[in-house]
């Protein structure tokens, strides 16, 4: 059966872009270690082009697609200075790439979305003998114990019925996934970042959750707790670091 992509980030996507939290240099690298070759990296729903960027200075040619034009014409818009990045409006389960023609295929925050089984067959389709599958995603970040009860329950509580479905797999640690490929055990990654409250703030509204509650609620209960979490946090203008563990599945095919 055809999934219908579910588009819940275009209408946040300038946000998407300034304030995710970036992917770790040593998670690329250690990407990089595991295919044999680096002429093609395709990174799949790349959404504002993040992970993009980072394969572009490893590998010769990286294909960035995505289902979402306006997460496209962002992503194109802050890369344009890299030439070997080419942008395709491209659902994950049907592209037009070539057969055997990837040496690495990466999905970042996304993999929940798609269509598992057609997706499974398109890797198959596209990966070169000796290429590999890298998914990750990361969950509830950490600041300080306090901070991190009042983030906790206004995950848990207050946008309770707001996630979608599909997060549960980001939740569940992506254990349930497989793909008829070799896995490989990998190292533990985690981002961090050091951000003032503003960054945090903008951060906790690109989540889909409270977009979804602001709009049909008004979101009362949502601002409640973001001022809980801005009175904890003291000094608006002083960074504190936060930490995100990466949850990170890798397959090669034989």
């Amino acid at each position: 059966m055809t999934q219908q992509f579910k588009d819940y980030f275009s209408g946040a996507s300038r946000d998407y872009s300034l304030y995710r939290p970036h992917y770790p240099s040593e998670l690329f690298t250690y990407l990089a270690s595991l295919s044999k070759h680096h002429e093609t990296a395709w990174d799949c729903a790349t959404g504002t082009g993040q992970t993009a960027q980072k394969l572009s200075a490893l590998y010769q040619t990286v294909v960035a697609t995505d289902a979402s034009q306006t997460q496209l014409a962002q992503a194109e818009h802050q890369l344009a200075h890299r030439d070997n990045i080419i942008f395709e409006k491209m659902c994950a389960e049907k592209t037009n790439i070539t057969s055997g023609s990837i040496d690495l295929v990466t999905v970042s925050q996304a993999l929940h979305w798609f269509d598992l089984e057609r997706f499974s067959v398109e890797v198959n389709r596209v990966l070169k003998p000796g290429g590999v599958l890298a998914v990750w995603a990361y969950d509830l970040m950490s600041i300080t114990p306090a901070i991190d009860d009042v983030v906790s329950y206004l995950y848990h509580t207050v946008l309770d019925g707001y996630w979608p479905v599909e997060r549960k797999m980001i939740e569940n640690g992506y254990r349930e996934i497989n793909f008829p490929l070799q896995e490989i055990e990998s190292p533990v990654f985690e981002m961090t970042q050091r951000w003032n409250l503003t960054q945090l703030l903008g951060y906790l509204h690109t989540w889909s959750s409270i977009r979804k509650q602001l709009s049909t609620t008004g979101g009362d209960l949502v601002e409640a707790e973001l001022n809980k979490i801005s009175a904890l946090w003291g000094d608006a203008e002083k960074p504190q670091t936060i930490t995100w563990p990466l949850v990170l599945r890798t397959w090669s095919m034989e």
